[in-house]
C-alpha cells in the first residue's frame, strides 16, 4: 500500500502558533494557497481512494486537491487531531508541548487525550486500511498529530524527545511504502 500523508494548508492559528487539536479552524488564504500548490505537486499521482479527517481544515485542503479528480472522499473520525483539551488555543511554550508528545511518559491529562490512546487510535486505523486496501495508492488529509503517528508506524518510534519537534509543514506531502 502506498500513503501519501498530506498536512492541512494554514490556519489563522498556525500563523499564530496556537494549538488547536480538536478546534474546527478554516483554512486561511495562505492554506488555500498551499493547497493548490500540493494539487499541482500530485497531479501526476494517481490514487484510489482519498481518506481525510472531519475537520473543515483537512476538509478544505482534500477538497481543493481533489478538485479536478471528483474521487469520494472517506471522511474517518480516527484521523481527527489528537484533543488538545486545555491547551487548546494556546502556544507550545506555554506548556511542556515535548512532554505531551512524550510516548513512554505517557502523561495523563484532566481534558487532553492521552499520547498513548492517540497513537493507538491512528494505528488501528493504520492497520485496518492495510488490510482493506492493500495494493492501493491512499491519500491521507489530517493533521500534524497524525503524521507524527504515520511516521512512527512506518518507520519505527522516535524517541521521545524527536516525536515533538516532528512537524510536516502546512500542505506537505509524505509519502510511505506499507506492507
Amino acid at each position: 500500500m502506498k500513503l501519501y500523508v498530506v498536512r492541512h494548508g494554514q490556519t489563522e492559528w498556525n500563523a499564530l502558533k496556537k494549538m488547536q487539536g480538536s478546534a474546527d479552524i478554516p483554512l486561511n488564504e495562505r492554506g488555500k494557497e498551499q493547497a493548490q500548490e500540493t494539487k499541482s505537486n500530485l497531479e501526476n499521482i494517481n490514487f484510489d481512494i482519498i481518506i481525510c479527517s472531519p475537520l473543515i481544515r483537512a476538509r478544505q485542503t482534500a477538497e481543493i486537491i481533489n478538485s479536478d479528480r471528483n474521487l469520494d472522499i472517506i471522511f474517518d473520525d480516527r484521523l481527527r487531531e489528537r484533543n488538545y483539551g486545555e491547551f487548546e488555543g494556546t502556544i507550545k511554550s506555554s506548556f511542556n508541548y515535548n512532554d505531551f508528545w512524550a510516548y513512554n511518559k505517557n502523561l495523563k491529562y484532566i481534558k487532553a487525550e492521552n499520547v498513548q490512546d492517540f497513537f493507538k487510535r491512528i494505528y488501528n486505523f493504520l492497520d485496518e486500511i492495510k488490510i482493506s486496501y492493500s495494493d492501493k495508492n491512499i491519500l491521507i488529509v489530517c493533521h500534524a498529530g497524525i503524521t507524527k503517528a504515520i511516521e512512527c508506524y512506518a518507520n519505527g518510534m522516535m524517541r521521545d524527545e524527536e516525536i515533538g519537534p516532528y512537524l510536516p509543514n502546512n500542505a506537505s506531502v509524505q509519502e510511505y511504502e506499507i506492507r
